[in-house]
Formats: C-alpha cells, sequence, structure tokens
C-alpha cells in the first residue's frame, strides 16, 4: 500500500451516529412515522445498540440533557457559603445555555421539532422540571432556618428557569443568529436584580432610619436643604427615587 494512500475517515461514536440517523430521519419522514428500527438501520447497528444509549425514540431528541443536568447538580454542590445563591443558580443556567449554543443548528432543528409533536413538547417540560427541581432544592438548602426559605426557593428557582427560557426561545426562534448569551445575561440580571439582594444581604435601611440622616434644613424646607440617602450600589433607580420620596415626606 502506498504511503500516500488516503485514511478512511473514523467512523462517529455509536451514540452521535444515531443522533445524526434519527434527525435526518425525523426531517424528512417525520417523528411519528420514524421507529427506532428505521433509526438503527441508517445508523448500521442493532436494536440493543440504540437502547444501551436511549431508553425511548424521545431520548434520542435530547441526548445532553442528562449530562448537562449532572453537570448542573455537581456545580451547585460544589458551591460554598461564600457564594451568593441567587448568583449560583443563574450561573448553573448559564451550563444549560452553553449546551444549546455548543450546536445551533441541532439545537434550532430540535426546537422546530418539539413545536410539532406534542409528545416531545411534555417530554421537554418535564426536563425543563429537574432542571427547575435541581436549583429549588439548592437554594431550600442554602435558605433552610428562614421562614420563608422553601417559598422563596421554590420561586427564584421557577424565576430563574422561565428568565433563562424567554431568552433562550428567543435565539431558537430567530434560528440560533447571534450571541444567546447577551440575552439570558439581561434575562438573568432581572432576576438578580428582583431577588438576590433581598435574598442574601442585610435588611435594608428602613425610611426612618434613613430620615435620620437628613440634614436639618430638611426639615424646614429651607433651599439648601441636604439628605444623604444610604442604598445598596445595586438596588434599582425606581426603588431609590420611591424611598428618597418617602424619607421628604413626599410619597
Amino acid at each position: 500500500m502506498s504511503s500516500s494512500s488516503a485514511v478512511p475517515a473514523a467512523k462517529p461514536p455509536i451514540r452521535d451516529a444515531l443522533v445524526a440517523a434519527a434527525f435526518r430521519l425525523f426531517l424528512e419522514r417525520g417523528y411519528e412515522q420514524t421507529t427506532v428500527d428505521d433509526i438503527v438501520a441508517l445508523a448500521g447497528v442493532g436494536r440493543r445498540s440504540f437502547f444501551r444509549y436511549f431508553p425511548s425514540k424521545e431520548d434520542v431528541v435530547f441526548p445532553d440533557h442528562e449530562r448537562c443536568l449532572a453537570e448542573m447538580t455537581a456545580f451547585l454542590a460544589a458551591g460554598g457559603p461564600e457564594h451568593e445563591p441567587v448568583r449560583r443558580v443563574c450561573d448553573a443556567a448559564r451550563l444549560v445555555l452553553r449546551m444549546y449554543a455548543e450546536n445551533p443548528t441541532f439545537s434550532v432543528q430540535r426546537y422546530r421539532l418539539t413545536r410539532k409533536v406534542p409528545g416531545l413538547r411534555a417530554y421537554e417540560l418535564s426536563v425543563v422540571w429537574r432542571y427547575e427541581r435541581a436549583l429549588a432544592e439548592y437554594l431550600r438548602a442554602r435558605f433552610a432556618g428562614r421562614p420563608d426559605g422553601t417559598l422563596r426557593a421554590d420561586v427564584i428557582a421557577a424565576a430563574v428557569v422561565a428568565a433563562h427560557n424567554n431568552a433562550l426561545r428567543s435565539w431558537l426562534r430567530s434560528d440560533g443568529k447571534g450571541d444567546p448569551g447577551t440575552a439570558v445575561d439581561h434575562a438573568l440580571g432581572y432576576v438578580q436584580m428582583t431577588f438576590g439582594r433581598s435574598a442574601a444581604a442585610p435588611a435594608t435601611p428602613t425610611p426612618a432610619a434613613w430620615a435620620g440622616h437628613a440634614g436639618a434644613g430638611a426639615a424646614t424646607g429651607q433651599p439648601d436643604d441636604v439628605v444623604v440617602l444610604v442604598s445598596r450600589r445595586d438596588a434599582p433607580l425606581w426603588r431609590v427615587v420611591q424611598e428618597l420620596e418617602t424619607v421628604l415626606g413626599r410619597a
């Protein structure tokens, strides 16, 4: 054999070959019309190989979610008391985004397919619920001992999932154009702004406490009044204005 002979391309791993075969058939024939036997025949493997990797035909549509869920669980478990809990779950949600962004073409194809097949939509919702449950379990542990700990954990977990999915689906509807990270960061930033401060930081001083910082002129209404307002850097502007009005007695 000549040393210049071309080396045959390596075959893709069986798991990848099954996913590729499945989606080719789903696009050509439709999901309902494609059987497991059709998939394994195109992939050139046996039925046993299919079920070694995927418990059902639905699972081949979502091949990476088990891995991603395991990564998320490990990421949350590695968090310590130094990690602000709301920021931590937002960062955990970004692992899901990374999974979708790794293969935009496949992600868009899957999105279109799940919109057409009610059974796949229901399956996807069950997967989303598992992500939400992982986030809520982490937050429940972090908020243990608080009277509203369980409620806060469940509400924040649901908000993180809703914000992430809102931005992710907007990207998928655009056929995967642009950087999905910007939209997801914006959505998750809203969650952090809404829940992060009250969830992890000491209580904000009350308006009565702030009133003590007002100069003497605040009570006299003179033009040279000086009011010093103590607020957190990440407080939303509307809240700062609201509290300032309260201090000045115009609320």
